[in-house]
């Protein structure tokens, strides 16, 4: 026992040593691509006697302004905080920026009080006039393009609740009517109206709001100001980005020590999940996620590497097969080439797509056995999820189901096996999905496999993930797309996903605010259906009945698919044994309790 002690604690030892090489390699380096040496350069952002907790990301932040992202995983979840927040074991709500909350008998009006003494990261005090000025000034108005806006609408009008500060450290909130998903909303960022209300009053040579275009990635990050634990320090394009203590932080220990303990994040930059294994294996990451086809080499390492394996059940997002059904123009060019289109939009080809994708395959294949069949937009672990047995519609692999669809769709196969459209077109699309996801790729590139046994051919194109982003929202000239969705407990924060102007309803987005409008734009029956539902289960308390509305919804877009559901895999994470408190779980992963986290000496 006393030798395995002092082994572990040797193992401790050489993996504090390689680190500390790893940061002065790094600072040598600097120096060196900046043709010049002096200590001053070694005294660089990200390179410091604290103990850091390393971890990593596929690609660059694309923005600081926690408004306008569109990502996830981002610097907000350490560097901002909302009113309310969740458990990351349980799913409950729990107080953050407010220290409690007060509803009215009838829904329609509720009471937040701020925590005392609530200070920004710059020190100026945070009071009732920021959570006034985020939401009435920043997420209520039109000019800016966030989902956050989305998820706030209620009733069938979209209203948006009347936000009023009572006094220093209390906010009203009064609702046109009963908002049931209202409290896991207010968990969005609270903004500093002291530094960004002047961007509300000034507009760019455009016109367009100088918030647009505030805090970008190229801001130094010593005026990004937040009131989460941690506040940007530093950020390295292509590299890292390094998070210091925010000293200003509210939350203190039973024993009044300030919070968060660990008092250095490096979000180092890593675009292939191969090198983010890798690096972990080598000590210079602390924690990764595990992907399944790593799961099998990193367990015979847990001992030796120092870490442990945590399992948290299915994963709380999804991944899916999505086709553009924007049938819309945008300056007289349609947005999808119009042959391609009516095969998108033919409910019978999305189906036969769905029959001809064997998702068994992907589990045993790219997943390893971790995972199991996704067959919903909402996550497992919600209780308004609908499993098949509730009537859910689902799409076994299935090639001659999937070719009688066809049939019945007019399509046929030529000579030389390629199926043709009824006007004799070759049926081929271009497939993207974000370059550096090993997993995606994966995935796509057996969706083309098994498409190819309809004689469908697919042109399979990763590309960086901001370009992806890019393409999405804003220039929207895509055919299809291998992607997931962040998931959660309540099925209203993807409402932006459903709502038909919805900044995230990807498969017939509508143009955003500031963008080249649409012409001809225009959604299905079913689509204005699922819309209507989440509308109304927005408005209904009673939870059987909200229950029974998401059923219909998962239903609806089973039986339609404007996406078209692949694999759940299991939540996996490796974290080293150095770092103590971990409460892992799919809800909230490794990191959801970070202010309690410690670094072992």
């Amino acid at each position: 026992m006393v030798a395995k002690t002092a082994i572990g604690n040797r193992i401790k030892q050489l993996h504090r040593g390689l680190r500390r090489l790893l940061a002065l390699l790094l600072a040598s380096l600097m120096m060196l691509s900046n043709g010049g040496c002096s200590l001053e350069q070694f005294e660089k952002p990200g390179v410091s006697n604290v103990e850091p907790l390393v971890f990593s990301t596929l690609s660059d932040p694309k923005t600081f302004n926690p408004v306008l992202n569109q990502e996830y995983p981002n610097v907000f979840l350490y560097t901002y905080e909302g009113l309310t927040g969740q458990d990351g074991t349980t799913g409950e709500i729990i107080p953050k920026q407010a220290e409690s909350w007060d509803m009215s008998e009838d829904g329609k009006t509720i009471v937040f009080t701020l925590r005392p003494n609530l200070k920004w990261s710059d020190g100026e005090p945070l009071t009732a006039a920021d959570v006034v000025f985020t939401y009435n000034e920043v997420v209520f108005n039109e000019e800016i393009p966030t989902s956050n806006r989305d998820v706030m609408r209620i009733g069938e009008a979209g209203l948006l609740p009347e936000v009023v500060q009572l006094d220093e450290r209390r906010i009203q909130f009064n609702l046109p009517e009963p908002f049931a998903p209202l409290l896991r909303t207010t968990s969005m960022e609270i903004l500093p109206a002291h530094i960004l209300r002047p961007t509300l009053e000034e507009r760019d040579a455009d016109g367009n709001l100088r918030f647009l275009s505030t805090w970008g990635t190229d801001t130094p990050p010593a005026q990004v100001v937040s009131n989460g634990p941690y506040r940007i320090k530093a950020y390295y394009p292509a590299e890292r980005v390094v998070f210091e203590r925010n000293p200003y932080y509210w939350q203190q220990d039973d024993q009044g020590r300030q919070q968060p303990y660990i008092q250095e994040l490096i979000w180092q930059v890593v675009e292939s999940s191969d090198t983010q294994v890798l690096q972990f294996r080598s000590g210079g990451l602390d924690l990764i996620s595990v992907a399944p086809d790593f799961f099998a080499l990193l367990k015979r390492e847990e001992e030796r590497g120092n870490f442990t394996i945590y399992n948290g059940g299915p994963a709380l997002g999804t991944n899916f097969l999505c086709f553009n059904l924007n049938q819309g123009t945008r300056n007289g060019e349609p947005l999808v080439d119009p042959v391609r289109s009516q095969w998108f939009n033919t409910l019978e080809f999305r189906q036969a797509v769905s029959y001809a994708i064997d998702r068994q395959a992907m589990i045993n294949n790219i997943f390893q056995g971790l995972g199991e069949v996704q067959t919903s937009p909402i996550s497992v672990q919600s209780p308004y999820y609908a499993p098949p047995e509730a009537g859910i519609p689902t799409y076994d692999y299935n090639l001659d189901k999937a070719k009688s669809l066809l049939a019945q769709a007019g399509f046929q196969t030529n000579a030389r096996g390629e199926l043709e459209d009824s006007d004799g077109n070759r049926v081929n699309f271009t497939l993207i999905t974000n370059a550096g996801n090993k997993i995606r790729e994966s995935i796509a590139a057996q969706i083309k496999q098994d498409l190819d046994k309809l004689g469908i051919e697919v042109n399979l194109q990763p590309i960086a993930f901001n370009t992806l982003v890019s393409k999405l929202s804003d220039s929207l000239d895509w055919e299809a797309h291998v992607l997931g969705l962040t998931g959660g407990l309540e099925p209203n924060n993807g409402a932006n996903v459903w709502l038909l102007n919805g900044s995230l309803h990807v498969f017939n987005q509508q143009a955003l605010s500031g963008q080249q409008p649409i012409a001809g734009w225009q959604a299905k029956d079913w689509e204005a259906k699922i819309a209507q539902l989440y509308i109304q289960a927005a408005q209904e308390p009673n939870e059987a009945k909200r229950q029974a509305i998401y059923r219909e919804t998962q239903r609806l877009t089973q039986t339609h698919l404007p996406f078209i559901y692949l694999i759940n895999p299991l939540s996996l994470g490796a974290v080293r044994n150095t770092i103590d408190g971990i409460r892992y779980s799919a809800i909230g992963g490794a990191l959801w309790n970070l202010e309690a986290l410690t670094i072992e000496d």
